[in-house]
């Protein structure tokens, strides 16, 4: 077939490599004058399988309560007249009982484990680079309450075969030696040895220039997708700031834009921005630096080393699509980086940096057919763990369109789950 991509963060052009490799002929779609500069541009950096897990748990309205009256809250939400944002929160709110958080949780770590995998096969094949590593994760607990409660998901990391174990201060130090002389700041940690980690720009850029050369792909960038013209039960063709472009398939990748393009055509997509922040600092001091990714789980904040830089990445914010740089956000990242890892890195030299996440209530991404018409596809949704799916979402998405079974269960993943839902 004739497939347009529109969105060439690390989903779109994931999703554009294994459709290419499937044998059709792909144009990608985006507005930006190269690939990953929005969302996939300054993430985080960890591509963890064993993190996946949804903000729609059990104990979330009451942290949420508790987060507002702090200044250096993890989560926060700025009351605006929305109704997109309103009807996303009550989706949210809906999920946060147990028995949809093991559904959830075990859905986004089914995905996750089988993106790693594919990540893993690309890379061997490709020979790709992008600052990777492949040292695994430790999610670090502050406190015993946090520590003791880590039970309940690592009976749904053993339940999804993937490894883990705990530790306390001292095997923390073991392998993070740059924690060694903060024992006294946390209890104990998870570490999640089959997490990665890597710079997403750079790995989503490479790939679009290999996708372009070896596989034929064509990019239109600096390109404004404006609207898509439907009839009753297919799409027609999209219009852009460019002239109208057709196709036999379309694949919306649009991220946190995504419901927005599609909203006109009548479908609901329960995507919402949720805002997230980081900051890119060279490295001054290796010995105190972090070898791969420690997530500080009380400050929902991720260190990750790459290469020669420092990445402190988290929070999140309900804000609609507001852009703006916030002073509260960046004291957080600059207070959980100063206090497991000051010194390593030259904040004095950090590049602020701010993306808007496209995130579901439930935090699985949609990815599969739109359901009313019959040529249009979704592969949107991936709320922080964007960079953790692509490769997986793309391949799920190429099998489909191209009547071929996936390798792991994916009609859970469409949108029509809301609809059963």
């Amino acid at each position: 077939m004739k497939v347009i991509v529109l969105g060439a963060g690390v989903v779109g052009v994931t999703a554009a490599w294994y459709l290419a490799k499937e044998g059709h002929e792909v144009t990608v779609v985006d507005r930006q004058p190269a690939a990953a500069l929005e969302t996939s541009f300054a993430n985080a950096g960890q591509i963890s399988p064993g993190f996946s897990a949804p903000w729609a748990e059990p104990a979330l309205p009451l942290k949420v309560l508790r987060w507002m009256s702090g200044r250096h809250a993890p989560i926060t939400i700025r009351p605006r007249l929305d109704l997109a944002m309103l009807r996303w929160i009550g989706q949210l709110l809906a999920n946060c009982n147990a028995h949809d958080y093991g559904i959830n949780k075990a859905r986004m770590l089914r995905v996750a484990q089988y993106s790693r995998d594919c990540l893993d096969t690309l890379r061997q094949d490709t020979g790709i680079t992008y600052d990777d590593e492949q040292r695994g994760l430790i999610q670090l607990f502050r406190t015993q309450a946090q520590l003791d409660g880590a039970s309940r998901d690592m009976a749904l990391l053993e339940q999804a075969g993937i490894a883990h174990e705990l530790l306390d201060r001292d095997g923390i130090a073991r392998h993070e030696p740059g924690l060694a002389a903060k024992r006294h700041l946390f209890s104990g940690g998870l570490r999640l040895p089959g997490d990665e980690s890597g710079d997403c720009h750079m790995f989503t850029q490479r790939l679009a220039q290999k996708a372009e050369a070896e596989l034929g792909v064509t990019f239109h960038y600096e390109t404004v997708v404006e609207a898509l013209d439907a009839a009753a039960t297919e799409i027609l063709g999209v219009r852009t700031s460019h002239g109208r472009l057709t196709a036999d398939a379309y694949v919306v990748s649009m991220g946190s834009y995504s419901p927005l393009l599609l909203r006109p055509l009548g479908l609901a997509l329960p995507v919402y921005p949720t805002k997230g922040y980081s900051l890119t600092l060279p490295v001054i001091n290796a010995m105190h630096a972090p070898l791969s990714t420690v997530n500080d789980t009380s400050h929902k904040v991720a260190i990750t080393r790459l290469g020669g830089r420092i990445r402190i990445g988290g929070t999140a914010e309900l804000t609609g699509y507001n852009l703006r740089l916030s002073r509260d956000r960046r004291a957080l990242l600059e207070l959980s980086f100063s206090e497991l890892f000051g010194g390593s890195g030259d904040l004095s030299q950090a590049t602020y940096w701010t993306g808007l996440r496209p995130s579901t209530p439930d935090g699985t991404p949609v990815i599969g057919p739109s359901g009313r018409f019959s040529n249009l596809w979704l592969n949107t949704g991936h709320g922080t763990l964007g960079w953790t799916m692509a490769c997986g979402s793309g391949r799920i998405l190429a099998d489909r369109m191209s009547n071929r079974p996936t390798e792991i269960p994916s009609l859970d993943l469409s949108l029509d789950r809301y609809a059963r839902g």
